[in-house]
């Protein structure tokens, strides 16, 4: 199994061109991010991008920009959401949807009403529809995302643990490695952000005052890389993901980053390729 490197477009300063162009540069292999809703952006980004692994993004019930749902919103808005995201993403024919999908503010039974549709939508569309673990949707929570995963089997999982560190205030999957075992069962994609007790990004995860934080993912993916090649994946991608949007520490006052958001994730994603050892994942 080989390990491939996806540059996210969240906080990305320019053109998709120029996203591609870094990420090449960079030793990546391919870009993440959503394909724009109006039809002439959306012409222009599928030609920026052609020809380069592209991985599509999908946040349902959000303004443009946007990640959180908005309120208020049923499953059926959701779903409908969902499938227009998909049908504009096909065109460009990317490797699989990623999405961030739902809300936090159903009822189990509404959250299970939910994924079973969206497992027919991904046998209807004929692609893989991969759901991140995410803050303000129904898999904000490990547990709730277990309850999930129990009623879908087959459900795939785009891991992001960082959100899960923020809503649980601890590193919890050093406290429940069955857990981290059976949701690597469900692993499709990698998000490779550094979360710590009380927050989703650390401010820097070459620090090392965040070493422990940076270990401890480091572990999790481990787990995950090794339950993928188990299943036989032939590939295993991950997007470093710190971003912009209140998950970058600013200095007081002049709003001033403390780290630069690309330098970043370029370091953990060079720095996971060059751990990557497929003979000696646990």
């Amino acid at each position: 199994m080989k390990l491939e490197l996806y540059k996210t477009l969240w906080g990305h300063k320019g053109t998709a061109a120029s996203a591609v162009a870094c990420a090449l540069e960079a030793g990546f292999h391919g870009i993440e991010g959503p394909v724009p809703e109006d039809s002439a952006s959306r012409v222009a980004f599928l030609s920026e991008i052609a020809g380069v692994p592209w991985i599509a993004e999908i946040s349902t019930c959000t303004p443009p920009g946007e990640y959180l749902p908005r309120p208020h919103l049923s499953p059926e808005d959701h779903l409908a959401s969902l499938e227009a995201g998909i049908l504009r993403s096909l065109v460009g024919e990317p490797r699989f949807i990623t999405t961030m999908a739902g809300s936090d503010a159903w009822s189990l039974d509404e959250v299970l009403r939910f994924h079973e549709r969206v497992m027919t939508l991904q046998e209807k569309h004929g692609i893989v529809i991969s759901v991140e673990t995410h803050r303000g949707r129904p898999t904000f929570h490990p547990w709730r995302t277990m309850e999930i995963l129990r009623a879908f089997p087959e459900l795939r999982l785009t891991c992001d643990f960082s959100h899960w560190c923020v809503v649980t205030e601890r590193l919890i999957l050093d406290q429940e490695p069955e857990m981290l075992r059976q949701i690597a069962n469900h692993v499709h994609h990698v998000h490779g952000r550094v979360g710590y007790a009380q927050g989703p990004q650390v401010p820097d995860p070459r620090a090392p005052e965040h070493a422990d934080d940076l270990a401890a993912h480091e572990r999790w993916w481990d787990v995950l890389f090794a339950a993928m090649q188990k299943r036989g994946m032939e590939t295993a991608t991950l997007t470093p993901e710190s971003g912009p949007d209140g998950y970058l520490h600013c200095q007081p006052f002049t709003c001033e980053p403390v780290a630069d958001l690309w330098e970043i994730n370029r370091w953990i994603g060079l720095r996971q390729l060059e751990r990557f050892n497929p003979r000696s994942l646990p």
